[in-house]
């Protein structure tokens, strides 16, 4: 099954690189670097026993920076290499670390460009983030003699029965893990359904409650604010093709009530600024675009923050958060973000990405579910005509986050096992 698979990669090349050229007309930096997805022209040898960390892009790296730091911290002998799969992940490893870590795209799923990748960057521990579950490459690495295993890991029922119909191809890649570190005992069991032995698989919780305010994001956040000045504020994050129009509508009708209301829309992918610039201005409403420095005005409708990693900030100025990726069946996005900050949460019915940490928020009455424009206005007007309800949600979300920190000091003990056993 998995020489199969791997025939299926290679018959799949030439799409491949058509893909990489198409993403490139709205994004062109998927045109650059595009060697280092075949892992062409490293040096065997680039690395000696490195450790290597996989996301894929903003969000998972993000996620992953907490524990970054610290092995960097606790390991500063040990070379470090961080690879995503997307340019934004990209940007973000390269403003967050600079040249404190090695960053190249992580190849495709190919075994002759999975070996390369390995003898040149000779990992002796490989640290996969949440869903990143690629049969060749685990097999690659394993291989290679390194230690396999996966961090913040988790599974929707969706996901789950998407593998369960590959059992041949899935059971193998499972077996290969020396270390399972998921959210939930209800991943827990699908990872061992799929193959996981079940002493290797550890429920610790989402490493996203183990998020820091540092005070250089709460002093940018508390900046933008004072140039705000005192008016409702609320942020529309991460919104993908379908939701913009629905939450600009629920703006148009905050609008009514509040005319002095703001919007922060921050769409999910940088492709999507102009496009969605464009939408505003034809809703009739007064723009000010982030990356060109526009100033925030008293008519200033709609704030667009197209740039890039600075959403977790942007949460801090806000009042009220709504996370998108919900009203379209994309799986929703981190909610922690803006409960840590001790924000209301809004969001869409589709949150299958995120279920229990929606669970968690929701049974704290933290929590605000809708699902068109009409119920996202109706939950807006009545968060902010009712300061001390807005007040008490945001206070019941900033407990669920203290209250499930944790789970990185126990993901931390799991990798230092391994780099033990590896050393």
């Amino acid at each position: 099954m998995q020489t199969l698979y791997s025939f299926l990669w290679y018959l799949l090349l030439p799409l491949l690189f058509l893909r990489l050229w198409l993403r490139g007309r709205q994004a062109p930096a998927y045109r650059q670097r595009w060697k280092e997805r075949m892992a062409w022209g490293y040096r065997p040898g680039t690395l000696k026993n490195s450790i290597w960390v996989h996301a894929v892009s903003v969000g998972e790296t993000l996620a992953a920076v907490p524990m970054i730091e610290r092995l960097l911290a606790d390991y500063p002998d040990t070379p470090l290499l961080v690879t995503t799969t997307t340019p934004t992940g990209s940007e973000r490893v390269k403003a967050l670390f600079g040249d404190r870590v090695t960053h190249v795209y992580c190849p495709w799923e190919l075994p002759t460009a999975l070996n390369r990748f390995l003898r040149a960057f000779d990992p002796k521990t490989v640290i996969v983030l949440e869903t990143e579950l690629w049969p060749n490459l685990c097999a690659a690495v394993k291989r290679h003699g390194a230690k396999l295993m996966l961090m913040n890991g988790r599974l929707s029922e969706k996901s789950y029965r998407g593998y369960s119909k590959l059992p041949r191809l899935v059971r193998p890649m499972m077996a290969r893990f020396d270390a399972l570190a998921v959210q939930t005992p209800v991943e827990r069991e699908r990872y061992i359904a799929l193959g996981a032995w079940p002493e290797r698989v550890h429920a610790i919780g989402s490493v996203k409650f183990d998020m820091s305010l540092d005070d250089t994001v709460r002093q940018a956040a508390a900046s933008l604010r004072a140039e705000i000045g005192e008016r409702p504020v609320w942020i529309a994050a991460s919104t993908h093709p379908g939701e913009d129009e629905p939450v600009l509508v629920a703006h148009q009708a905050l609008l009514q009530v509040l005319p002095n209301a703001l919007l922060v829309l921050v769409p999910r992918h940088p492709e999507r600024f102009d496009s969605v610039a464009q939408l505003i201005r034809q809703q009739g409403l007064a723009l000010a675009r982030r990356s060109r420095q526009e100033a925030i005005s008293a008519d200033t409708g709609v704030y667009l923050a197209d740039t890039m990693g600075e959403l977790l900030m942007l949460f801090g100025v806000a009042d009220v958060a709504f996370v998108g990726g919900s009203l379209v069946p994309v799986g929703g996005h981190n909610l922690l973000e803006p409960a840590g900050w001790g924000k209301p949460v809004v969001t869409g019915p589709h949150l299958h990405n995120f279920t229990a940490i929606a669970g968690l928020l929701d049974d704290a009455d933290a929590l605000a579910l809708v699902d068109n424009a009409d119920a996202l206005a109706i939950a807006l007007q009545a968060l902010f005509r009712y300061p001390d309800q807005r007040q008490r949600q945001g206070q019941a979300a900033a407990a669920v986050v203290e209250a499930n920190r944790g789970a990185l000091e126990k993901g931390l003990e799991l990798i230092s096992e391994q780099l033990t056993v590896n050393s």
